[in-house]
């Protein structure tokens, strides 16, 4: 199919659909008129119905749907919140118990530092830590 057939096709198409509405007209004279009222009748109906939208609007009223519909939203919205307030509750909780867990861990070496023989000083002598590997102590 081509450009041009692609225009003329809509045009054809009118052409043909008026040659079948003069056809049918044409024998509609030799009908009884009670046929011809109801066909009249049908045409009028169709073409109402083509011009009326899709849908009909919804009309939300006061009654006890619409309070329904509006406890429902509050739950949907609470729905949405929830998961991020447990989320947010949950870091808040890993990070103390982290925080918790260190110190913890440097009190542990704290105590172990004060209470021993040695002073603190020695630790951070680099030949007393390989003295410390060398004997068999620092493992």
């Amino acid at each position: 199919m081509t450009t041009t057939d692609t225009l003329l096709a809509p045009a054809k198409a009118d052409q043909f659909g008026r040659a079948v509405a003069m056809r049918l007209s044409s024998g509609s004279a030799e009908l009884p008129y009670e046929v011809r009222e109801r066909l009249r009748a049908a045409r009028v109906r169709a073409l109402e119905a083509r011009k009326k939208p899709a849908f009909a609007p919804v009309v939300v009223g006061r009654g006890g749907s619409a309070a329904l519909a509006l406890e429902r939203a509050w739950l949907h919205r609470l729905g949405s919140v929830l998961p991020l307030l447990a989320l947010a509750a949950g870091l808040v909780l890993i990070h103390t118990i982290q925080t918790d867990d260190r110190a913890s861990e440097l009190a542990e070496v704290d105590t172990a530092l004060l209470t021993d023989d040695l002073p603190p000083a020695a630790y951070a002598d680099p030949g007393f830590v390989q003295f410390l590997k060398q004997s068999g102590r620092g493992e």
